[in-house]
């Protein structure tokens, strides 16, 4: 068995590998071939084959600056498509804090969680800007009195 793992590492030495680009590149082929079980289509055949040539090329590519260049467009791409649910999952995560972007400077403000629900008022602290929000959070506020 080490035998076999040996000769598979030296056959991936110099090798591209695996990526982001690579890993959605296979959750999309696994999700088209899932697809393709309920729905028959050539078409979707051929993006399956044509999307499992690529996968396989990138990894076993030599050409490396070609395919970090090719990732790093995939990693700008995402980036730019989940920005706006960034303040989301913030505030999905952190059960402290409300997160809330300035509409003039594009600021994040992190802020405690209001003890009443309803519309709020901030002033953003860079540019001065106030920023109505509602919030449908409410905290309990619990006094344990001390015997």
């Amino acid at each position: 068995m080490k035998k076999y793992i040996y000769k598979l590492y030296r056959f991936m030495y110099g090798r591209y590998g695996i990526d982001e680009l690579y890993k959605f590149c296979l959750y999309f082929y696994i999700l088209l071939f899932i697809i393709s079980i309920f729905i028959k289509s050539k078409i979707l055949t051929i993006i399956e084959l044509l999307l499992l040539i690529i996968i396989i090329y990138r990894s076993m590519s030599r050409d490396i600056s070609k395919r970090k260049k090719e990732n790093k467009i995939y990693i700008d791409i995402k980036k730019k498509i989940l920005k706006p649910f960034k303040n989301i999952n913030r505030n999905i995560k952190d059960k402290e804090h409300i997160y809330i972007k300035c509409t003039k400077c594009k600021k994040i403000l992190r802020l405690p969680i209001p003890n009443k629900r309803g519309l709020k008022h901030v002033k953003c602290p860079k540019c001065g800007k106030k920023i109505t929000f509602f919030t449908l959070k409410e905290v309990k506020i619990e006094i344990i009195k001390k015997k």
